[in-house]
């Protein structure tokens, strides 16, 4: 496991404090950790529907009805 040193701003560190006071955490690593896993799944997401709305770009017009792109949708 890699070790690091990071500095933070007043604001950010009294917040991470609060977060292992509330016993949510039992470290900053480990709270920081969790806010990267949070990160590193939100952009695969956000990857995901950019490459949906790109295929659909590309795709062109359609003239199937809504209920028939909905149904395409869903499956």
């Amino acid at each position: 496991m890699g070790r690091q040193s990071i500095s933070f701003t007043d604001p950010n560190d009294e917040w991470l404090k609060a977060q292992i006071e509330s016993r949510e955490y039992s470290s900053k690593s480990e709270l920081v950790n969790d806010l990267i896993r949070q990160a590193r799944k939100q952009q695969q997401r956000i990857d995901y529907i950019r490459m949906k709305l790109e295929k659909a770009e590309q795709s062109g017009f359609t003239s199937d009805s809504q209920a028939d792109i909905l149904k395409q949708a869903k499956s």
